[in-house]
């Protein structure tokens, strides 16, 4: 395999496959809070949290981690300046004390956090503004959920970047634009184990963990449990949703528990990686088996992400249930056509679910997407498949890949504002 393409295969699982704590809108956020704390140098005397309207819309209904059972955007944001460790990045609330909890319900009944949205920039943007005295700083997050692309202190530049980390190459991202279905299979059957182990270990492992967690005890809708309790638990297609959608409910609903992100999301990483771990189980293949099945399903979710972009009207369980199907699929010895056809059949068909926030019942769209992606396969091993020219399908797989994300990106824009205008009560829909 070509050495450049196979080092941004590696480098692409490592900056994606990271440790999140929580929901990661929220935890972004927060990941800003103790940023411009830490620059502004003491505790600030007032912030102010400006957000874009996906970000609103993903903070609105999560539990935020660490907090007491609180939600929103300022739970995040105070959580973070008064005990997050930047350091960490996306687990930056690993820290929090219940001292740090009760003084942050204390200044959340002040005026301490004002939080203001921000239109006409990238989906996924923060600014927090601190102030303490004459001091002040400033950090921005923009397109990626640990990407800070500005720090400036008492006026002064300390930091400024811009780049499109979905289209080209930095020494920040790796080069996404090399991805495609044949070589991300190639790539899966030639990977050097170690090169990928580690990211991949952890993501059984956490992702596992979380899973069993929203099984064990009744957070959110229980979408997980209610699937295992009313259906068939022998049936390896019902515990494959079930436990994905059983990381869901309790990651939704304020778990501490770290999950394995994909894509920037944490139910994206729970979809990828789940579906795939239990049918490894029952299929009883190899760990190596196993690991060369989650790059598939990690990078093709990824893949498809790259036209969507992090934040849309686009759900992005559908990815991520694609991803794990085609990753099934190789698991199954299906070869490159049929794979194709999984990948056609799953996106082709919920593609467009829409995303209406991050809250309980992403589980449940969670389940569905697995059980499209599955019967996707099932499609595909009976030489079925939805044909070029009906609807977004189009003479081959990265085109129809790159139809259905142009359909997310650029088709769903008007939806995007339209959900985000009904749940901050702009529009009142009775009147429509």
């Amino acid at each position: 395999m070509n050495q450049v393409i196979y080092d941004n295969y590696v480098a692409i699982l490592e900056k994606e496959l990271v440790v999140a704590l929580g929901c990661t809108e929220p935890i972004a956020i927060a990941y800003a809070g103790a940023k411009v704390r830490e620059v502004l140098g003491q505790m600030p005397e007032h912030i102010v949290v400006y957000c874009s309207g996906n970000i609103v819309k993903n903070v609105k209904a999560v539990t935020v981690p660490h907090s007491g059972g609180g939600k929103g955007i300022d739970v995040a944001a105070v959580l973070g300046v008064l005990g997050g460790n930047a350091a960490k990045e996306l687990a930056v609330l690993e820290d929090i004390t219940q001292a740090d909890i009760d003084q942050c319900n204390s200044l959340l009944k002040g005026d301490f956090c004002s939080c203001e949205l921000i239109e006409n920039v990238a989906n996924l943007y923060i600014v927090i503004q601190a102030k303490a005295g004459k001091e002040s700083a400033e950090v921005v997050i923009k397109d990626y959920h640990s990407n800070i692309t500005k720090i400036v202190k008492n006026g002064k530049v300390l930091l400024t970047k811009e780049h499109d980390y979905e289209k080209s190459a930095s020494e920040d991202f790796p080069n996404k634009t090399l991805l495609n279905v044949k070589d991300i299979l190639e790539f899966a059957d030639v990977v050097k184990i170690e090169d990928v182990q580690k990211v991949l270990d952890r993501q059984i492992e956490f992702n596992s963990a979380i899973a069993e967690e929203g099984m064990r005890n009744p957070y959110g809708a229980e979408v997980g449990r209610t699937l295992m309790s009313e259906f068939d638990t022998t049936n390896v297609k019902l515990r494959a949703k079930a436990f994905a959608a059983a990381g869901s409910d309790a990651r939704m609903s304020g778990c501490p528990l770290p999950v394995v992100i994909n894509s920037g999301s944490g139910n994206q990483g729970i979809t990828v990686s789940l579906p795939v771990i239990e049918y490894a189980k029952e299929l009883k293949v190899s760990e190596e088996k196993l690991y060369r099945s989650l790059v598939v399903s990690n990078l093709i979710a990824i893949h498809q992400k790259r036209f969507i972009g992090s934040l849309s009207a686009y759900c992005g369980a559908v990815s991520a249930g694609c991803g794990s199907g085609a990753g099934i699929a190789y698991m199954m010895g299906m070869d490159y056509r049929a794979i194709c056809d999984v990948i056609t059949n799953s996106i082709t068909n919920v593609g467009g679910m829409v995303c209406d926030g991050a809250k309980p019942s992403c589980a449940a769209k969670i389940a569905i997407a697995v059980e499209t992606a599955i019967m996707a396969l099932h499609l595909s091993k009976k030489n079925h498949v939805f044909h070029s020219g009906e609807g977004l399908v189009k003479d081959d797989i990265e085109q129809t890949i790159e139809s259905v994300g142009r359909m997310g990106r650029v088709g769903m824009k008007s939806t995007d504002i339209e959900i985000l205008n009904i749940m901050l009560g702009k529009i009142n829909v009775a009147e429509n």
